[in-house]
Order: C-alpha cells, then structure tokens, then sequence
C-alpha cells in the first residue's frame, strides 16, 4: 500500500527539486470508464502526533476508509477547517490512490504543493517529496515524460500536523502551469 511508498522515502532529505525527467507508465490494464468514480479513495489514520512521512506511514497502518477527495486542489485552510474530507483538522495521516489522465503524450512539469508532509507517485515514479512539519509550500517541479494518452496510476501519502492545511496540484499541460482539473483524477469504488 502507499503508506510502505513513503516508509522507503520517509529517511531521504526532503530538498524540493528534482533534477531529471522521470517516466511514467501507464496503467496495465487500462481502467474502463464503467470501472472510474470521479476523485481519489483515501485513507485515513489520526496519530497522537505526526510530524514526518514516517510517522504517517506507521499510523496509515490501521487506517479507515473515508469519504473520496475531489481531486488535488485543497488551497490553504483557516486553522480548525477540516482536512480534506477528514473528521479532523489537526493530526491527520492520508493514503490517497487512484488515477490521473493525460489527454496527450509529451514531456510536462508536474508540482505539488502541502501543508505538512507528502510522498507522491503517479505511473511508479516518485514526483513529489517534501517531508516534515511545513507551512504550504511547493515540493519542486517535476519534469514527467508521458509516453501515451491513458490513465496513470497516482499514490500519496500525506499529512497534515496543527495550523492550516493544504494539498495542491499544478502542472503545465497545455503550455504554462496551473491547477490539475479535478475532472482529470478517478479512482476505482
């Protein structure tokens, strides 16, 4: 599961940037539209305390499915707003799956952006790490290559510790960067 994804990369510096281009693989078999709910499923686990991807990962262990986000597009919160469709605002860990469409094959820059902790991978490459306690800020773009128009499996690990929280993401298809539709992300009930 995802938690064990950000358990690999939980003891990296979390530097954001990345200095090359990754490619994605797209899902094997592809997902049918019959198949597809819009959004991505989630996981969720409340720790007494939270404060590294590690620490998410452990309590992602006994984690509850909760109600599906509607894509990546959470801007900052005021402080005591629930995180994501969480019960709580404060002390949350998430495991975030599905899938994202890309309408064309080329090479594109991809951002995530959170408030605390994330570990992201989309087609079985790492695009997104930044670990430990953080106000909302960006995790570094990433340069993707995309070799086909199809699905490509997503997989987050997240946290949100105390304050406000977010989780956010750009990327520049169609030429500049901007926010990912949430129409673009489905996941499988």
């Amino acid at each position: 599961m995802i938690y064990r994804f950000a358990a690999v990369f939980a003891c990296a510096l979390a530097t954001p940037g990345f200095a090359q281009s990754v490619t994605l693989s797209p899902a094997d078999p592809q997902p049918t539209v019959d198949d597809l709910s819009p959004g991505l499923a989630v996981s969720y686990a409340y720790p007494r305390d939270v404060r590294l991807l590690e620490d998410a990962a452990d309590a992602l262990g006994s984690a509850k499915k909760g109600p599906p986000i509607k894509g990546l597009s959470y801007v900052d919160t005021n402080e005591g707003e629930m995180t994501l469709t969480s019960k709580k605002a404060t002390k949350v860990a998430a495991a975030i799956s599905g899938f994202i469409r890309f309408d064309m094959a080329g090479t594109f820059e991809v951002e995530l952006i959170s408030n605390d902790g994330i570990a992201a991978s989309i087609g079985g490459q790492q695009i997104g790490l930044y670990d430990g306690v953080h106000a909302c800020e960006p995790a570094g773009i990433q340069e993707v290559v995309v070799p086909e128009a199809a699905w490509y499996p997503i997989e987050i690990t997240y946290f949100q510790r105390k304050g406000s929280a977010c989780l956010e993401m750009d990327w520049n298809v169609g030429g500049r960067m901007g926010p990912v539709p949430d129409a673009v992300f489905a996941h499988i009930e």
